[in-house]
């Protein structure tokens, strides 16, 4: 049997810092990006040259992992063109998240911006609660204490005023609570079933990262066809395309990388916490680059969100990896004093 390798608390800890700073560096060169440029790209062709990208930059370190051009054509037969059942597994993922993209969509237009900006940070809990439930482990009331906080915290720093209109526009609230929880769910399981994949065998990251993004590929291409078709046929698919579009757009492929990485040695909850430290880290930039002023409520959701984090990492409790599924009650999973 072999062993496992066990993974250092400095390099998990690396991870998450790179991940958040690649974070907040992408949300700031795509804010520079709409501020400079006249002519806006096609968002949904952008995501699907992400998707690209991330799986040739897999293709490209997966044969440095396995040291050989040979040695990289054989595990691609053996593990993508040999394998369609990994290949539906993993197709999972990008099915799931198209839909809670649709569904955050449907959400955003029959609920009030401030609405939807408070009920959408439910995918913070939700994420926690999924870990538990599909995983097997075990959070502390005071982990969970920190993880609302951090929802709570999130929800301030992006807080911003609807302004006053005098266009009514028809809603239908309870589509848009409806929306709003089936893309809640969405995010949480999506996340933590990757996750579950990703540790429960001893297939390669990269192997996984071309799997999953091989359907991504093909999600992304529908939801260009589905969405901005006729335009992008009419204008062609690379229209508005400049080197402060590709550079954000490289941002995101290795923050989608890094992204993989901190789930499989850290896990999802963590990830959330790093995601919710580049969006403080990228408006503190704005404020510099950009003249952002900071508001009341962004401070005290700043304020909260390192609270949050600190508070979360005082439990010495490993909850990175998958503990074995035993018979004691639910409840005493989802709360461990």
């Amino acid at each position: 049997m072999q062993r496992k390798k066990t993974v250092s608390l400095p390099f998990k800890l690396y991870c998450l810092a790179v991940m958040t700073l690649v974070a907040a560096t992408y949300t700031v060169a795509l804010r520079y990006t709409r501020t400079v440029q006249s002519e806006l790209y096609f968002s949904t062709t952008a995501v699907c040259i992400t998707e690209v990208i991330k799986l040739l930059l897999s293709v490209g370190i997966l044969a440095k992992e396995t040291g050989s051009l040979a040695r990289l054509m054989t595990s691609l037969k053996e593990n993508v063109l040999g394998s369609p059942k990994e290949l539906l597994k993993l197709s999972v993922p990008s099915l799931v998240y198209a839909l809670q993209n649709n569904m955050a969509f449907v959400a955003l237009s029959n609920l009030d911006a401030a609405v939807y900006q408070v009920t959408y940070q439910l995918k913070i809990p939700c994420t926690a609660l999924c870990t538990v439930l599909m995983l097997s482990r075990s959070l502390s009331k005071l982990q969970w204490f920190a993880v609302f906080m951090l929802c709570g915290g999130v929800t301030l720093v992006q807080w911003k005023p609807a302004l006053a209109t005098k266009v009514q526009v028809e809603q239908n609230p309870w589509l848009g609570f409806g929306a709003i929880a089936v893309a809640v769910l969405c995010s949480g399981f999506a996340g933590v079933y990757f996750e579950k994949v990703l540790k429960s065998s001893d297939t390669s990251l990269w192997v996984r990262n071309i799997q999953m993004y091989l359907s991504g590929i093909v999600v992304t291409l529908c939801g260009v066809y589905m969405s901005e078709g006729a335009q992008v046929l009419e204008k062609g698919f690379f229209y508005g395309y400049t080197p402060y579009v590709w550079f954000v757009i490289f941002l995101a492929s290795v923050g989608g990388l890094y992204t993989s990485v901190v789930v499989k040695y850290t896990d999802n909850i963590m990830k959330g916490f790093s995601a919710a430290a580049a969006i403080v880290l990228s408006t503190i930039a704005s404020v510099m680059l950009f003249g952002l002023q900071i508001t009341l409520t962004f401070f005290l959701g700043a304020l909260l969100v390192c609270i949050s984090i600190y508070l979360y990492g005082l439990p010495r409790q490993d909850t990175t990896k998958i503990q074995p599924s035993d018979t004691k009650n639910s409840k005493e999973r989802l709360v461990t004093v």
